[in-house]
């Protein structure tokens, strides 16, 4: 069962290079794309390797005061 969802800020086991940790959710389909909070690079990958990179969820989406605007899913 899956514990995450579009939106949500997730942490993955490794850092970006940039050495930010935390990763936004802004895409979701059979691929995941993710956003990195401190660069804002994105990248996309399978979902079978976000969820085998996947550490923890670290806020819901819900909890950041709802979904964000199609502008700030860029």
């Amino acid at each position: 069962m899956k514990e995450y969802d579009f939106g949500d800020l997730v942490e993955l086991k490794k850092p970006h290079p940039c050495g930010t940790n935390a990763w936004r959710i802004i895409r979701m389909g059979m691929d995941i794309r993710i956003k990195c909070t401190g660069c804002g690079s994105s990248v996309l990958m399978p979902r079978s390797d976000f969820e085998r990179r996947l550490r923890r969820v670290l806020k819901k989406a819900a909890d950041a005061g709802g979904a964000e605007t199609a502008k700030e899913r860029g």
